[in-house]
């Protein structure tokens, strides 16, 4: 407990470095950056660590309405363009303290089910009626509507946690169908506050971090994950990364790995909308942004929550490649990591 009490300690005095972009120091311009040595290397657990105290699990790597996208007539969700062994599930992480034995879901989807049985399958020694809690971003469908199936049409949970900002909780409590499941008990709202640790286990813990979004509903978070070795960001939803009171560059460099918000590779994916409308950082933005960073830097970023129009979506494109080769990652599906 110690240890792990100093060093959330030690990264929440840092984090708090990061409120003021103005105060973080880049030492290195774009043409100082070694290019020859940027190819990415991912520090993914090929298989899992039997020694690693905790694991994150990625579950989903989509924007709320998943590939194949209701409607989309593009190539991009064409059936030949879909691999018949790739599910494109929505953004999702799971986390499990193996010591503890617990589990923790960080959003609630519309593939819900899937993902449970995924991670389940991953740590068979949880089970759905102790799990340890799911902690939402926000109240866009993506991330919550998987709720339902802890309902009495479907699981009829005893009490699940679910821990979420004010007004997502006020949100969940004050609308139906959403409000059945606290009247019914099936979840237990635990309310979050920015900046503020919530201690899971005495290796795992979690601090929600305010960013800017469409907050139509609901405030919108990422996390700060603190694992008793690593730790991880996971922004999956914010509108510009030069909108926001924080450096990204600043906690990308506190943490092991940032899962960040790559839902448009570019300004060019939507013809038939006003991309203004619905902001978010384009991952070209992202890499000209993070040009300044050092290669070891650039290699603890995983671009997620992807639309399905984006072309980094396909390994072999150009898209794909151009991130790849600037040091960076393409989150996906099955990947582990110890935290």
């Amino acid at each position: 407990m110690r240890f792990n009490l100093i060093n959330g300690f030690v990264l929440l005095w840092l984090f708090s470095a990061c409120n003021n972009p103005a105060e973080v120091s880049e030492s290195r311009t774009p043409e100082d950056t070694p290019r020859k040595t940027l190819e990415s290397s991912a520090h993914i657990l090929e298989t899992l660590d039997p020694k690693a105290k905790v694991v994150l699990s990625v579950l989903g790597v989509m924007q709320d309405g998943g590939r194949p996208h209701l409607g989309c007539q593009k190539s991009c969700c064409a059936a030949d363009a879909i691999p018949s062994d790739v599910d494109y599930r929505v953004v999702s992480l799971g986390l499990f303290d193996r010591e503890h034995t617990k589990g923790y879901m960080i959003e609630a989807t519309p593939d819900f089910v899937a993902q449970w049985r995924t991670f389940n399958g991953i740590f068979p020694e949880m089970a759905l009626n102790t799990l340890g809690g799911i902690f939402l971003t926000h109240a866009h469908i993506g991330h919550y509507l998987g709720l339902s199936y802890l309902g009495k049409e479907a699981f009829n949970a005893k009490g699940t946690p679910v821990y979420a900002m004010p007004r997502m909780a006020d949100f969940l409590k004050n609308n139906g169908p959403w409000s059945q499941l606290v009247t019914n008990e099936n979840i237990e709202l635990r309310p979050t506050a920015p900046n503020d640790t919530v201690q899971l286990t005495k290796n795992l813990s979690m601090v929600p971090i305010l960013v800017p979004h469409r907050d139509e509903y609901s405030e919108t978070v990422g996390y700060q994950i603190i694992g008793p070795e690593k730790t991880a960001v996971f922004i999956p939803d914010i509108d510009k990364w030069d909108r926001w009171d924080q450096s990204i560059l600043c906690l990308i460099k506190l943490a092991d790995y940032a899962f960040l918000d790559a839902t448009f590779y570019d300004g060019q994916e939507l013809q038939n909308r006003d991309m203004s409308l619905v902001p978010h950082p384009f991952i070209v933005e992202s890499l000209d942004l993070f040009d300044v960073l050092e290669t070891s830097d650039r290699n603890k970023v995983y671009f997620i929550h992807f639309n399905h129009t984006n072309p980094v979506l396909n390994a072999d494109s150009e898209a794909a490649n151009r991130v790849k080769r600037a040091g960076f990652n393409i989150a996906e599906q099955g990947q582990h990591f110890a935290l």
